[in-house]
């Protein structure tokens, strides 16, 4: 059992399109397990009736049954599971009591590039009012952001959820995987997750063929496109479509690249960089 988390528009679903190539492996855009744990942890907790009726040490119990009973039938076909959801992050220690060997795949972007690749997909439709914004957030480019790095939105949250995991005690078991060198170079960033995972590399991946696409889930958000995977895995450098000012904003918000700070394992052109100078 591993973990996908990390930020939105940074490669998560390309991820699980590259995994689930495998046959031993099972992943997917996202799932209702975080939800389902979220919701059984509150009614289990402190202030809630049940909590007076049960043992603390039921809890992790009744989680892994509920864990392996969220899963029963994808276990028949696949040995290995990567659930998928931003909210990881802020559970790394449930994770470690629950599933001691788990490892956490975060995947990241620079900041103002997400605030990006989200209102390009919002102008995409001028007809349609997604529902990543409500009443006046929508409203300019301005406000639409702003909305989008509030800390329980679809920015913020995990942004502020990463940055917990990433200075936390349990980092070691977190690793940091840059979009843009996924998208740039997948045959030298997957086999390095592999190693992180300890799992015997698969040579049937192939990078010029990964198609997903969760059509009813974005149209139920107004948002089309938003985990469409192209064929082929590739970056398309581009000119930023927000405002110099918006976008200098929310520069230098990549905290994966305070490298001394934690034990986290870290893919990023900046690591690589780094890698090179010491080389030369």
């Amino acid at each position: 059992m591993h973990f996908i988390s990390g930020l939105p528009r940074s490669g998560s679903t390309l991820l699980g399109a590259l995994l689930k190539q495998n046959p031993r492996f099972h992943a997917s855009m996202s799932s209702g397990l975080y939800a389902l744990v979220s919701a059984n942890l509150g009614i289990m907790s402190a202030g809630s009736e049940v909590s007076l009726l049960m043992e603390a040490s039921q809890r992790p119990t009744i989680l892994r049954a509920l864990i392996d009973a969220y899963y029963a039938e994808t276990t028949t076909r696949h040995e290995v599971i990567f659930d998928t959801n931003r909210g990881w992050s802020a559970r790394m220690p449930l994770i470690e009591e629950l599933y001691p060997q788990a490892k956490v795949i975060a995947c990241v972007r620079d900041v103002p590039w997400i605030m990006d690749s989200v209102e390009r997909l919002t102008r995409r439709d001028p007809f349609e009012n997604t529902r990543l914004y409500s009443g006046e957030a929508r409203a300019t480019v301005y406000s639409r952001v702003e909305s989008l790095a509030r800390q329980d939105s679809l920015v913020g949250f995990p942004w502020s959820a990463l940055k917990e995991a990433y200075y936390g005690e349990q980092s070691e078991s977190l690793l940091i995987v840059d979009y843009e060198l996924l998208a740039r170079a997948p045959e030298k960033v997957l086999p390095l997750i592999y190693q992180f995972i300890d799992e015997p590399w698969y040579e049937g991946h192939d990078f010029n063929n990964v198609e997903y696409t969760a059509s009813e889930f974005d149209e139920a958000l107004g948002v089309k496109g938003l985990h469409t995977v192209r064929r082929k895995v590739s970056f398309e450098p581009r000119k930023t479509i927000l405002p110099p000012d918006l976008f200098k904003k929310f520069e230098a918000m990549d905290f994966w690249n305070d490298l001394a700070a934690s034990k986290a394992n870290v893919i990023t052109a900046h690591r690589q960089e780094q890698r090179g100078q010491n080389e030369s």
